[in-house]
């Protein structure tokens, strides 16, 4: 299986890519943190997702104080941030509640911090966070046009859409939206049941895949269906002759022919390695269905 995957004729991104949700809690140096991101080049992995929340607003400036110890890397990097939540916590003072706010004014602010704190010119994508009750897509059109035309936004994507949240936003682009970041794995199928996925493969989509481990429940399984899980990809691990059933659930996703690019919230090198040593398993059509049974809990139709 290819290590990189085309969004579009100008962004092609890692199948795995690493994300940076925890780095706060990591507590890596700055040397350490360039160590972990020269390791994951090596790996084949060259898609950095951020968001401009993650870590109460922290870890990208985290991660550009890293970069900048070797800013020559930037080169081999796909720069990935989000925007568009904002927290009701010490750093915006003035809000009582979490909102979403996606006005042209903001998107842009928030673009360009995602900049500055990356150490970067320029984002390969930025995403818009999570759907909004109150949105206007006009604004965002002018956000995204003001972007692409002064260079500091290469792609444009978002995360969370439904079909028609997407579809509808779509309408008011000059360019063509690149992904949809959405939970995926053996355990959430919600993108399967609101038909995201065939609407992903309609219009030739590849969404990225967050949580594509099931937030790790299925380690310590506690549920009926997630022991139930858990024995099916104990079993299926067997038979491909594995240890790992991590190594099976990214397997499950990659065998998919809406082509997922999961993406991995570990600082640990061998479970990062796990992720792309799956990228060479190749799962019976049986055994990926054995997975989707034992996560629906009932034999197909």
């Amino acid at each position: 299986m290819k290590n990189t995957l085309a969004l579009n004729e100008n962004l092609s991104l890692s199948r795995i890519i690493h994300g940076y949700w925890r780095l706060r809690d990591w507590n890596l140096s700055d040397t350490e943190l360039l160590k972990l991101m020269e390791q994951l080049l090596e790996l084949g992995i060259t898609s950095f997702d951020h968001a401009d929340i993650y870590g109460n607003y922290t870890c990208e400036e985290f991660f550009g104080r890293a970069l900048a110890l070797k800013p020559e890397l930037r080169e081999q990097m796909q720069l990935i941030s989000k925007c568009g939540i904002r927290l009701a916590t010490d750093f915006n003072p003035e809000l009582d509640v979490k909102i979403y706010e996606y006005s042209t004014e903001y998107i842009i602010k928030q673009a360009e911090a995602s900049l500055k704190n990356l150490g970067t010119d320029r984002l390969d994508l930025l995403l818009l966070h999570r759907p909004a009750p109150f949105f206007e897509p006009e604004e965002v059109a002018k956000a995204f046009d003001h972007l692409k035309q002064s260079g500091k936004v290469l792609n444009f994507g978002v995360s969370n859409f439904s079909p028609m949240q997407f579809d509808s936003l779509q309408a008011y682009l000059n360019m063509p939206l690149a992904t949809n970041q959405v939970e995926l794995s053996v355990a959430c199928l919600e993108h399967w049941e609101n038909e995201n996925i065939e609407f992903f493969q309609k219009h030739k989509i590849k969404p990225m895949a967050w949580s594509p481990l099931a937030g790790g429940k299925l380690f310590k399984p506690e549920t009926q269906r997630e022991h139930r899980l858990h024995s099916v990809l104990k079993e299926v691990a067997t038979e491909l002759g594995i240890e790992q059933i991590d190594q099976v659930m990214y397997a499950w996703l990659l065998k998919h022919p809406v082509g997922a690019l999961p993406i991995v919230g570990s600082q640990h090198i061998d479970r990062i390695k796990s992720a792309v040593d799956a990228l060479e398993i190749d799962l019976s059509l049986q055994q990926w269905y054995k997975i989707w049974i034992a996560s629906k809990g009932q034999d197909l139709p």
